[in-house]
């Protein structure tokens, strides 16, 4: 048995760059455990019809975090990406709108705004009305029943699920905020006020898709990248962790970024946190290559029509150089038959923030760091991150636990 210092498990975005960050930092006793061929996770691209596609969805690096676009840089230097400022928008109406929606209405017709400012105004947080604590109930007090009801909530039951009330109200940070005066005067002045959503800026590779970086990564740690290796026990007392294919590794500090919800059996987990597992929910997303170029400048663009089954499409053609087509995104749930185009199915796209997440996962993480168990990055947290923000993470506890 194998026995190494920090044991990773899981090569994605965060897998990869806690152990890059290690090595980098004098570290070598550590083993990268992948359960595909290759390394890279939801980031991975492949080659469809003569260009990459990413085949985990749309995928970007973001520029707010320079500390770690330095560190990626390293790998895959600044002059092999192009740099973009965000075109994202809205299919409505028979027409586009760009995104965020409330900080855009000013495209519309002069008697759309109004009924749509109008709407907003009478909106619970701008009536001095408590915060409510269910999702659906927050959709409405905070941007108003018009665009509740015209694009938050059927977006939001294409992309995580008809039942949009297991969601809690905590996360809602994340999302664009633009205040009621913001949005007036947005359509007074005819442009965008307000908070800009994550990328508004973003690197995306020159001549290669999302997944080259990770590739790149994955080669500066060959050495210690163990692939074919799908994890199935996690031994907390013993800090072991056995592979489907039989093999056992041991490690004094073990990073997980693999999903909780995929562990067979986790020996030493007290009960109750085994069946809080069982609680945290995630949806699947399938991304669909269609060849057709589309007369957009966009990059990406939303899709709350319910009659349509995908919620969004990446415009391959805008932002990958030399490639043609597009892609779609969507909930399992929703899939149409096959009509024989290039599919992927993601079975853990997004963590769902659920109303009992933040206290199991309070719960969960607590017990295992006093285990020597970390969990890291989307999956072993448990919450929606970029890729960014992954890496940001990974940094940050390599770091802490080198000293």
């Amino acid at each position: 048995m194998e026995k190494v210092k920090y044991l990773i498990l899981g090569a994605g975005a965060a897998g990869l760059s806690f152990a890059n960050y290690l090595k980098q930092n004098g570290e070598d006793s550590f083993l990268i455990l992948e359960k595909e061929k290759e390394a890279g996770g939801l980031c991975r691209s492949a080659d469809v019809d003569g260009a990459p596609l990413d085949i985990g969805g749309g995928h970007f690096l973001d520029v707010r975090r320079p500390g770690v676009n330095r560190f990626l840089f390293g790998f895959m230097p600044e002059e092999e990406w192009n740099k973009y400022e965000r075109d994202s928008r809205i299919s409505f109406a028979g027409g586009y709108i760009g995104h965020p929606f409330e900080a855009n209405i000013w495209q519309m017709d002069s008697g759309r705004q109004k009924e749509y400012l109008d709407s907003i105004a009478e909106a619970g947080c701008n009536r001095g009305e408590k915060m409510p604590e269910e999702f659906v109930d927050w959709i409405y007090w905070k941007l108003g029943k018009r665009i509740a009801e015209d694009y938050m909530l059927p977006y939001n039951e294409k992309m995580f699920g008809a039942n949009l009330n297991i969601l809690g109200t905590y996360w809602l940070n994340k999302l664009p905020n633009v205040s009621y005066e913001e949005t007036r005067r947005s359509c007074e002045e005819k442009r965008a006020y307000g908070k800009q959503p994550g990328h508004a800026q973003f690197y995306y590779p020159k001549k290669y898709g999302f997944g080259e970086l990770w590739r790149r990564m994955q080669e500066a740690v060959e050495e210690r990248f163990v692939p074919d290796s799908a994890v199935k026990k996690l031994d907390a007392l013993r800090h072991r962790v056995y592979c489907q294919d039989g093999e056992a590794y041991e490690g004094e500090k073990i990073v997980t970024t693999v999903p909780w919800a995929e562990w067979e059996e986790i020996p030493g987990m007290p009960k109750e946190l085994w069946q809080d597992i069982k609680g945290l929910k995630h949806s699947a997303t399938q991304i669909e290559y269609f060849p057709e170029r589309l007369d957009t400048l966009a990059h990406w663009i939303y899709y709350p029509k319910r009659e349509i089954s995908y919620h969004r499409i990446l415009v391959r053609h805008n932002f990958c150089p030399g490639a043609n087509g597009y892609w779609t995104e969507t909930n399992k749930e929703r899939v149409e038959p096959d009509q024989g185009r290039f599919r992927y199915m993601n079975e853990f796209a997004y963590p769902l923030n659920t109303c009992d997440k933040p206290r199991i996962m309070e719960r969960l993480l607590g017990w295992a760091e006093t285990m020597g168990i970390y969990g890291l990055g989307r999956w072993g947290e448990h919450e929606h991150y970029n890729s960014d923000l992954v890496v940001e993470l990974a940094m940050k506890l390599a770091g802490e636990l080198m000293g």
